[in-house]
């Protein structure tokens, strides 16, 4: 790696904390005629349903915990809001990012959808957290799967 500018590549996707994925899909295609092409999935494992749609190059996913004591639904009471709940940045090289983010004191976060802290599969690639936010918004990084990889992983399931 040539230096901090080579650790992101760009915006994998944008998750959204919501009280009903349903209604909130819904204003974002009437509103602004986005997420037309939405595809609603269940993810059990991770108890959440989400719609998942392009807004431009920018993956969207509008996530709704399916319990009442769920990530997302405790991100809204926390903050009494329903909004922006993390970005995803895609990485060429996961292990030198969180290399490089620990050198300047990030530690990492739990994912609770896995239980598992640090760099770990997830159905598009290697997904670690942070635990530290920036202007309250959590961080995800992701080396995202070539294709023989995705071969390899298709078996896991959850978001």
């Amino acid at each position: 790696m040539g230096g901090k500018e080579d650790i992101l590549s760009y915006i994998k996707h944008m998750a959204f904390a919501v009280k009903s994925v349903d209604d909130t899909l819904k204003r974002y295609q009437t509103l602004l005629g986005v997420g037309l092409d939405a595809r609603v999935v269940t993810a059990e494992v991770a108890r959440i349903k989400v719609a998942i749609f392009n807004v431009g190059e920018i993956e969207y996913q509008l996530n709704e915990s399916l319990d009442a004591d769920g990530r997302f639904s405790q991100w809204i009471a926390e903050r009494g809001t329903e909004g922006l709940h993390h970005i995803c940045y895609a990485v060429p090289d996961i292990d030198a990012a969180l290399e490089s983010a620990q050198a300047e004191g990030a530690t990492l976060k739990l994912c609770s959808a896995c239980n598992v802290f640090g760099s770990h599969p997830h159905p598009e690639g290697y997904v670690a957290f942070l635990e530290q936010e920036t202007g309250g918004i959590e961080l995800e990084l992701m080396q995202v799967y070539t294709p023989e990889e995705l071969e390899q992983y298709k078996s896991i399931r959850g978001i």
